[in-house]
């Protein structure tokens, strides 16, 4: 339905299930899971990140580009696997990060595709819910509620059962 007959209904739903959702948010878990490793106190190979790099890890998320997405797709293409895709995309994009270069290895530390997916799925649900439905939902209620008030003093008769006589 996103691409076929009922683009048009659906359009504002596209941003979040799409292909190119779901790498998003693959990227977002990802780099989410690299900040808690290097938060937790207790996990000593992982230092902490700066905050110039936790700006830049987020930055990342925030400004992920069609054109991003396009490169992971192409590194699947090697790699015939998904999330492997992510991974490998993200050490190459923070290359140039000498904190995030030295735990690369822990991208995905500990972590099973499933989880990727999971999570990013459980996001995409939660923006598309947040960001599309609900305020759709809220303008219907918001009309009803107008058409409610504007109406009150109105009659109108109202049959439950059978058909109207006249």
């Amino acid at each position: 339905p996103l691409d076929g007959r009922y683009e048009s209904k659906v359009a504002d739903l596209r941003d979040h299930f799409s292909e190119f959702g779901l790498i998003r948010n693959r990227i977002k878990v990802e780099v989410e899971w690299l900040k808690a490793l290097a938060a937790e106190p207790g996990l000593t190979e992982v230092a902490p990140f700066s905050n110039a790099t936790v700006t830049q890890l987020d930055a990342v998320v925030e400004g992920f580009l069609p054109a991003d997405g396009e490169a992971v797709k192409a590194i699947e293409a090697t790699t015939n696997h998904d999330v492997k895709a992510v991974e490998y995309w993200l050490k190459k994009r923070f290359a140039d990060n000498a904190e995030v270069q030295k735990v690369s290895e822990f991208i995905h530390f500990a972590c099973t595709s499933e989880d990727i997916n999971n999570t990013s799925h459980a996001l995409m649900l939660n923006d598309a819910r947040a960001e599309v439905m609900l305020p759709k939902l809220d303008a219907v209620t918001n009309r009803f509620r107008a058409l409610a008030h504007e109406l009150a003093d109105d009659s109108m008769p109202s049959r439950t059962h059978g058909p109207m006589v006249a």
